[in-house]
C-alpha cells in the first residue's frame, strides 16, 4: 500500500507522520534531523512519497536523502496548492499555515474556516468557502509566554503548563497558570468573536500540541484535531507529486 512520511519541523519539535493507503497511522518525534534518523524511517516504512514544512533552519543533506528515496516535495510558496493565498508576500507565509488551511479545505469543503494553531505562537488563519486564504494573525504561544516570564522578570519562576489550577491563583506558580493558560483562552474567545463581527457564518478548527489543554477554558466547544497540519501536509503532497 503507498506510503507517505510527512514531516513537520516547528520551533518546537521535530515530528513526522506516517500515511498508508491515506490514513494517518502515527507519529514520530524525532531527536535530530540527521540521515541517519531520516534513514531509519525510510528503511522501516519504504515510503513511496514525503513532503517536508519546515519553520526552522534544518539539514539539507536530508532533503537530498528523501529525493534519492520518495518522490520528494519542499513546502513552500511555490508549491501547488488547492486554495489561493494572500497576493501581498506569500513567501512569508509559514508553510505550516498553508497545511492548516489545506486540511480545513479538504475537511470542510464549501466552507468559511477559521483555523487557530496551537504551537510556539498562536496562528489564527482565515480560509473562506472559496477556498481563498484570507490571511490572519499571530501572537505568542503558551511555551513563549512561560519562558519570557521567566526571562524578563528577576525572580518568577519558569512554569511547566498543567491542567489544575484555580482562578485566583494562590502562589507564583498558579498565578502563572492561571495568567497564562486563561489569558490565552480569552484571548482565543475573544479572536473568534471579533471574526464572527467581520465574517458570516465559519468553523472554527484547533490544532496543535497546546489544544486539547485550552480547548476546556474557551467559552464554545470546537473541532479539535493534533494531527491536522499532517492531514494538509498529505493533501499538499498528493497534489505536488502524482
Amino acid at each position: 500500500m503507498p506510503t507517505t512520511l510527512c514531516f513537520d519541523f516547528g520551533n518546537t519539535r521535530m515530528k513526522c507522520a506516517v500515511f498508508i493507503n491515506g490514513e494517518f497511522t502515527g507519529e514520530h518525534v524525532l531527536e535530530n534531523d540527521n540521515e541517519d534518523t531520516i534513514r531509519t524511517l525510510i528503511d522501516l516504512y519504504h515510503p513511496d512519497k514525503s513532503i517536508l514544512s519546515s519553520v526552522i533552519q534544518h539539514n539539507p543533506a536530508m532533503e537530498v536523502l528523501l529525493a534519492q528515496h520518495t518522490k520528494f516535495h519542499k513546502l513552500g510558496h511555490t508549491s501547488r496548492l488547492p486554495v489561493t493565498t494572500p497576493v501581498g508576500k506569500p513567501e512569508t507565509i509559514g508553510a505550516d499555515r498553508l497545511a492548516l488551511v489545506v486540511a480545513a479545505t479538504h475537511l470542510f469543503p464549501g466552507k468559511n474556516n477559521l483555523v487557530i494553531g496551537l504551537g510556539s505562537a498562536i496562528t489564527y488563519n482565515y480560509i473562506n468557502k472559496y477556498k481563498e486564504f484570507i490571511g490572519g494573525g499571530i501572537s505568542p504561544g503558551m511555551e513563549m509566554r512561560f519562558k519570557s516570564l521567566n526571562a524578563y522578570t528577576a525572580k518568577l519562576p519558569l512554569v511547566k503548563a498543567d491542567w489544575n489550577f484555580p482562578l485566583a491563583g494562590y502562589d507564583t506558580r498558579t498565578n502563572i497558570l492561571s495568567g497564562v493558560i486563561l489569558g490565552m483562552a480569552k484571548e482565543i474567545d475573544g479572536m473568534v468573536e471579533a471574526y464572527e463581527e467581520k465574517y458570516a457564518n465559519f468553523n472554527v478548527l484547533l490544532n496543535g500540541g497546546d489544544s486539547a489543554l485550552i480547548a476546556r477554558h474557551l467559552k464554545k466547544q470546537y473541532f479539535t484535531d493534533p494531527y491536522l497540519i499532517y492531514k494538509g501536509l498529505y493533501v499538499i503532497s498528493e497534489y505536488n507529486t502524482q
